[in-house]
């Protein structure tokens, strides 16, 4: 007779939602636990009824709507590899994945890629988005519709989206201030290139960064502060433009994107001691600018996972009939210097 997830359960002592996120992988349960859950499955015989969900996910295929920013950013290729692994994955239980890109940060661009995902017809969405007031609302009406959402990357504020995806970006902030005050505790004037004003992540970032320089005591002044757009171009023009304008600035921080270009400007200036740069992900321009010492350090947050997670977990939200609200995943925040970049 075929061991069940009841059987499980009351074997280890756990509820049988427990043993369910467990055996279908899902975050939400302390590792000791899960080990105990899987352990003992194993040891009764449990077999996955992956027939059965089959059956059960080919009488309602899900399409998924993937919206992300992305257009000319590098760092959402590895997004999109890891969200086109997870459909590759589960194909068999009618999952298909549409992608929507755009460049830049406009809402009404942003509402319109969303839009034509729900016009496409998808069963639901998960999405990377600015985080304002027009977005809010759309993405509050599209769940009122009966299409759940998963914010991906990034978040949104007060909203009825399932569960965010992406890194701590405060916690990424703050351990880029973290590690800047280990380096130095001299008086720092600090150029901040952020990717857009309206990512939500973008300005926790930044917070978390100049919170741990408080935290930490160290002098500092933002001597400048601007948008790159996640555009190299944009960002080599501004930040040289400020270099010159503020000879002072000794620390430049990028919280998103643009990363190259800012560093190409550095690159540019005559310094007797060149400031301190600090990056955020692992892209090629970053890497090369690591190499050639002008990045000291770049904070990443397994872009992978940011598409690869959100698919399984819609997956499993669906076959557990949209009754069991998922926990979201949170990345790790990873350091990078020249050292360990391979």
């Amino acid at each position: 007779m075929a061991v069940t997830i009841r059987q499980i359960a009351e074997a280890t002592g756990v509820s049988r939602g427990t043993v369910d996120r467990v055996l279908h992988g899902r975050p939400g349960v302390k590792p000791e636990i899960a080990e105990q859950v899987r352990r003992a499955a194993a040891e009764m015989g449990f077999v996955p009824n992956k027939a059965g969900k089959i059956l059960a996910a080919k009488k309602q295929p899900i399409t998924i709507g993937f919206f992300l920013p992305g257009s000319g950013n590098p760092f959402f290729e590895d997004v999109v590899r890891g969200m086109r692994d997870a459909e590759q994955e589960l194909k068999d239980f009618g999952v298909s994945v549409l992608l929507e890109e755009i460049e830049g940060f406009s809402p009404q661009d942003h509402i319109d890629g969303i839009h034509r995902l729900v016009e496409a017809g998808c069963t639901a969405l998960c999405v990377a988005a600015i985080d304002t007031q027009e977005i809010r609302s759309y993405i509050n009406q599209i769940v009122e519709q009966g299409i759940p959402v998963i914010t991906v990357n990034t978040d949104l504020t007060d909203t009825n989206r399932l569960c965010y995806v992406g890194c701590d970006y405060n916690k990424g902030g703050s351990t880029a201030g973290g590690l800047l005050s280990m380096i130095t505790n001299e008086p720092l004037h600090i150029l901040i290139i952020m990717g857009s004003f309206k990512m939500k992540g973008h300005n926790e970032r930044m917070q978390g960064f100049l919170q741990k320089l408080d935290l930490k005591r160290v002098p500092y002044e933002v001597v400048g502060l601007f948008e790159s757009q996640d555009n190299d171009e944009i960002s080599y023009t501004r930040t040289k433009a400020m270099l010159m304008q503020h000879k002072e600035v000794n620390c430049v921080y990028i919280t998103a994107a643009g990363a190259y270009g800012a560093c190409r400007a550095v690159q540019e200036m005559e310094y007797e001691k060149r400031p301190f740069v600090i990056a955020t992900d692992d892209v090629p321009g970053t890497r090369e600018m690591l190499r050639a010492g002008v990045v000291n350090f770049t904070i990443c947050q397994e872009p992978y996972q940011q598409g690869y997670r959100p698919v399984h977990i819609m997956f499993d939200y669906f076959m557990a009939d949209c009754k069991v609200r998922p926990a979201g995943f949170e990345t790790f925040t990873v350091i990078k210097i020249p050292e360990n970049l391979d």
